[in-house]
């Protein structure tokens, strides 16, 4: 009878307009995506490309940040319903997150001197504290916009705007910075992170003036309390009641001690909210698997071959995998995977989710497979009680050694070649050795030059390695030396070094063929220099007359030997230390549909179904939590990567695998004694709170809009919220 004379009333009024300030939300939600998703797609390899850090202490900072940018929902949600409203809230806190970016941006430009690692961290804080504390108060103000019921077909409409501008900021960002990043090259540098980290800033700083351009346009409601503070409160004061009379006034529930100051409704409500609670103990092991996607999995894909039809997909870009297949998985498992898995008894939310965090600890397991592939590929290092020895030749003779260096009594070295000892074992005890040699030829050049022989020390250090140079000096054969590594660079780049038996020059450059900009003038003293450069095809020239031409791979080590045999006539060849990266980029694909997969049977369902068992009071209260699981999982990478309980990175994975595989046992065990409420009213509860709470008002007025706004738009307001956790 009551809907009956609903639709009458709303068959009898004219439709409302759509809210116009709906587009400023909807812009100024693209526009912080925009920059937060760009920024956090290159912070990795910022970390450790020009702060210098290590991958563990990257994956460190990483995953703090992560953790805080989930944690200050709880605050800004606070902030909106207690004290500032949503729209201040938005706009002061979009200030902080604009500092935060431009600190990060400034502190990346090479010319200005700034303290680089400083600005990075403050200016990560600013973003955590603004990203997070606007979280919860962005589609909530665009909900305030509508009139309900009369447009609650335009509030889902919304909800479906708003989670397209989330992905399309996403999607944009993470596919242009890594290009911003790599391709461009700026202030004499190979990559320019400044321009990475500028663009999002610059479209954060837009975000502000669109939102304040629509300031006059805004519905701006006035705080009215909020629900997450009136819950510690009631379950404080149940405790402090219990502490006083359990003796003399027992209880059947410990929270039924607060009845007398909060009434039976909240107290139902909030017992109600602790049973799902309890099933929110093992969550956070999934979110710790998942966001490793812009930490380990990123540092594992720069140890990879990205190049693909002429084009090198960039180790960031493979982040753009997960928001696409979210896109196309969504419908795919609505209409097909879900009515299967039904055939099969799995049809349950919990099962799902289930079925979701072990589809997450199978993407581990993958990406343990993948590195252990990639451990292959790997430098070959000396071990502790192992030297490494290598000889290169710049002459156009072949040399023959004599060595006293145990199992090394003798090798040859070919023109212009080289010869590698890279498990030469030194005597037990011994850190450091001395060992002569003799070298000669018979080579009538070279006999003819009065180079036919020479001798010296080789000084071979345990656990290190040393190279050594056969040049020509003074019209004799000499011997430089020089510390070596075969180890690749740890961003993925080629790493080269030039040994030069040269007379008529000082300087050669080497000019990048499919990039004009990249240029890299080498001097020909020195030896020592092993320097990372941009992959690819280089020219190389004497003034600007070309020599030769080189391949530097990414993940090669190369030794570059120029000889000027004649007057201005010079040879190069190349002499590959360590192999390039030849495990390709497109093997982490599997890993990525799994866990993509799992994001969607565990998020989506599991939001879903906290938002149907939670009494309508609390739904609200609900959602926080769920963010509140996020930011502990990145707080458990922190914990393990800080305690290295293992020293592979492949155990590491699947470290987390079984870690994984356990929480999900124990979450079934959770699950199979839960036993599923039919929720469907929300009236009663926030009646009931009116009734025994009269100075209650401001919190009754919040808890009917949010139930208004939760009726009629249930599913939209899942993928919205689902949107700020997909990343």
């Amino acid at each position: 009878m009551f809907k009956t004379q609903l639709r009458r009333r709303l068959l009898n009024k004219k439709p409302v307009r759509y809210p116009r300030s709906i587009f400023f939300i909807i812009s100024n939600e693209f526009s912080e995506r925009f920059n937060y998703y760009g920024m956090r797609t290159v912070l990795a390899l910022y970390l450790t490309q020009k702060l210098a850090y290590s991958n563990d202490t990257a994956t460190v900072i990483y995953h703090i940040f992560t953790s805080l940018a989930y944690f200050f929902p709880l605050m800004g949600a606070i902030l909106a319903d207690s004290w500032l409203g949503k729209f201040k809230t938005i706009l002061y806190l979009s200030i902080v997150y604009c500092a935060g970016s431009t600190l990060i941006a400034l502190g990346a430009i090479p010319p200005l001197n700034l303290p680089a690692t400083s600005m990075t961290v403050l200016g990560l804080l600013f973003i955590a504290v603004g990203s997070g504390g606007i979280k919860p108060c962005v589609s909530a103000f665009g909900g305030d916009q509508f009139k309900l019921p009369e447009q609650a077909a335009q509030l889902a409409k919304f909800f479906s705007l708003f989670y397209f501008s989330i992905n399309a900021g996403s999607l944009i960002s993470t596919t242009l910075t890594p290009i911003l990043r790599e391709d461009v090259h700026c202030f004499g540098d190979n990559s320019c992170f400044s321009l990475a980290f500028g663009v999002p800033a610059v479209l954060m700083i837009l975000a502000i003036v669109i939102f304040v351009c629509g300031r006059a346009m805004y519905t701006i409601k006035k705080p009215s309390g909020n629900m997450i503070v009136l819950v510690f409160k009631c379950i404080g004061n149940a405790l402090a009641v219990r502490s006083k009379e359990s003796s003399t006034s027992p209880r059947a529930h410990w929270l039924d001690y607060a009845e007398s100051k909060y009434g039976k409704g909240i107290v139902a409500d909030i017992k109600a909210l602790l049973k799902i609670l309890i099933l929110y103990i093992p969550l956070p092991v999934f979110w710790a698997l998942f966001d490793q996607q812009g930490s380990r999995w990123t540092f594992q894909a720069t140890r990879m071959d990205g190049e693909l039809a002429g084009y090198t997909i960039k180790p960031d870009q493979m982040q753009v995998i997960n928001p696409l297949l979210i896109l196309a998985f969504i419908p795919v498992f609505e209409s097909v995977i879900y009515p299967a898995l039904a055939k099969i008894g799995i049809r349950r939310p919990l099962q799902k989710l289930s079925l979701g965090g072990l589809l997450a600890g199978a993407a581990f397991v993958l990406s343990g497979f993948v590195e252990i592939a990639l451990d292959s590929t790997e430098a070959m290092l000396p071990a502790a009680h192992e030297a490494q020895l290598r000889v290169f030749n710049g002459l156009p003779c072949d040399y023959r050694f004599h060595t006293d260096i145990p199992n090394l009594a003798g090798f040859s070295v070919p023109s212009r070649g080289a010869y590698e000892a890279l498990h030469v074992e030194l005597p037990p005890g011994l850190a450091n050795g001395t060992f002569q040699f003799r070298a000669e030829t018979s080579e009538i050049g070279c006999v003819r030059e009065n180079m036919t022989e020479f001798s010296g020390s080789f000084s071979l250090q345990a656990g290190g390695a040393v190279s050594y140079f056969i040049s020509r000096k003074g019209g004799r054969s000499s011997l430089l030396e020089y510390a070596d590594t075969a180890a690749k660079d740890r961003n993925g780049l080629p790493r080269m070094r030039l040994l030069a038996n040269v007379r008529t020059t000082k300087q050669i450059s080497l000019r990048h063929n499919g990039n004009a900009d990249v240029v890299y003038n080498v001097a020909l003293n020195q030896y020592d220099q092993l320097t990372s450069v941009t992959e690819g095809e280089y020219g190389v020239y004497v003034g600007e007359r070309p020599i030769a031409t080189v391949k530097l791979s990414p993940g090669g080590v190369y030794t570059l030997i120029l000889d000027e045999f004649l007057e201005n006539e010079f040879n190069l060849q190349t002499h590959t230390i360590t192999p390039s990266n030849s495990v390709h980029m497109l093997w982490l694909i599997p890993q990525y549909v799994v866990i993509t997969a799992g994001e969607v049977m565990f998020s989506i369902t599991g939001l879903e179904f906290s938002y149907s068992q939670a009494p309508e009071s609390m739904k609200s209260v609900i959602q926080a939590f769920w963010l509140l699981t996020v930011a502990i999982g990145n707080m458990l990478v922190v914990f393990i990567a800080e305690a290295k309980f293992v020293q592979s990175q492949s155990l590491e994975f699947f470290l987390f695998a079984a870690l994984m595989f356990l929480d999900m046992g124990l979450f079934m065990v959770l699950a199979m004694r839960y036993r599923y409420s039919d929720t469907t009213g929300g009236a009663s509860s926030v009646e009931s709170i009116e009734v025994e709470q009269q100075g209650k008002k401001k919190q009754h007025d919040a808890l009917a809009i949010s139930d208004t706004l939760s009726e009629r738009s249930a599913k939209s307001t899942t993928y919205a919220n689902e949107a700020y956790r997909e990343d």
